[in-house]
């Protein structure tokens, strides 16, 4: 992984260049541990004119979520407490002769701006953007293997949840217990906090658990996520709880299953990131929900669970093969509950036999 972690670095070291600036610091951990292997807490990676470090204020651990350095790559601990590594990675810049040191501003606090400021006070800060994340949008698939385990595990932990009892366990017990079988399954944890739905809450976007009970009758909504090596998926299903499901409940069931089947099929090279989202909505739209829609049919995810691109009405830009994303159209009724489905997917050429379908935990309507 050694070359790769360099070939990341050679590529934002060119960007750096052609605007301008002979050296970067980066701060945002996600893109840390992207360009460096691993991201410790509080760790910065300084791209220098003559040598490029990780500096960290204490050594790393052996935490599987921190990732493991770059061998090749010379780590720094900083001496005493309370040392502030970007601080010091302004002043290093300098020793190594650059006279100005490309920035992640949207990282970055005002305070420790002023900080490298005063510490290198000939130093030019400019802003660097979001060029890493630029960078990161496409996976290599070293970075699609992880995301494919990632999601097994996921699978499995939601399969063996789909065996168990339901009735009278709250959402909050149902979350927790999701979360243990994907460490039991092997991943570094979840990748965002958990969600579960019964009743009235069911289809909420990033509903947070309750101690509502699963009743007969219910929608039963599920939103979980494994990290692997860093690397975070998600899957989302919905389920009746203990009887055939009533008239209304199919019904909204099966348009959301059509629109997000049109949201998978929209996924191709070269599809504007908007015309994905309008091909998921529009199922739903037609059929009178346009008022209980969420905001976007899908989004990027990699490092971080809501990474670019972002597949929303207003999106610009168009996709890339290699890029994994979620497609999860979705409706809530308020007072009665909704549906939500949710894959993880990477796009691939149709000669390639098209998008890749990650989460493969079955979309018919279950009664549990």
């Amino acid at each position: 992984m050694s070359e790769v972690y360099a070939a990341r670095r050679t590529r934002l070291r060119e960007r750096c260049n052609a605007g301008g600036s002979a050296a970067a610091l980066v701060s945002r951990p996600a893109n840390v541990r992207y360009l460096a292997g691993a991201a410790p807490p509080g760790a910065v990676l300084l791209l220098g004119a003559t040598e490029d470090l990780l500096l960290c204020g204490e050594p790393p651990g052996d935490r599987p979520t921190d990732g493991r350095p770059d061998e090749s790559l010379r780590l720094r601990i900083l001496p005493g407490p309370g040392s502030d590594p970007a601080v010091a990675a302004g002043g290093l810049a300098v020793t190594q002769g650059a006279d100005s040191l490309a920035v992640e501003e949207h990282h970055l606090t005002v305070a420790r701006h002023r900080a490298m400021g005063s510490v290198a006070p000939g130093l030019r800060l400019a802003d660097l953007g979001q060029a890493v994340e630029q960078l990161r949008v496409v996976k290599d698939e070293e970075e699609i293997s992880c995301l494919r385990i990632g999601a097994e595990i996921a699978d499995q932990a939601l399969g063996e949840l789909l065996e168990s009892i339901l009735v009278g366990r709250t959402e909050r017990h149902l979350a927790l217990e999701l979360e243990r079988r994907l460490v039991d399954h092997g991943a570094d944890g979840p990748a965002f906090p958990t969600s579960v739905g019964t009743g009235p809450n069911s289809g909420r976007p990033g509903h947070r658990p309750t101690d509502r009970r699963v009743e007969e009758g219910d929608f039963l909504s599920v939103c979980l996520g494994a990290t692997y090596r860093g690397y975070r998926c998600e899957i989302g299903r919905t389920f009746v709880i203990g009887t055939s499901p009533a008239d209304w409940q199919i019904e909204l069931y099966d348009l959301v299953f059509a629109a997000q089947r049109a949201g998978r099929e929209a996924l191709v090279p070269g599809a504007a990131h908007r015309d994905v989202d309008r091909a998921a909505r529009q199922v739903l739209d037609c059929a009178g929900y346009a008022e209980n829609l969420t905001a976007r049919s899908g989004h990027g995810v990699g490092l971080e669970i809501d990474e670019d691109p972002q597949l929303t009405p207003a999106a610009m830009g168009k996709l890339d093969a290699c890029v994994p994303v979620t497609v999860e159209p979705g409706v809530h009724l308020p007072g009665r509950g909704g549906v939500r489905i949710d894959d993880t997917l990477v796009v691939r050429p149709e000669a390639d036999g098209g998008p890749e379908l990650l989460t493969i935990t079955t979309k018919e309507l279950l009664a549990l």
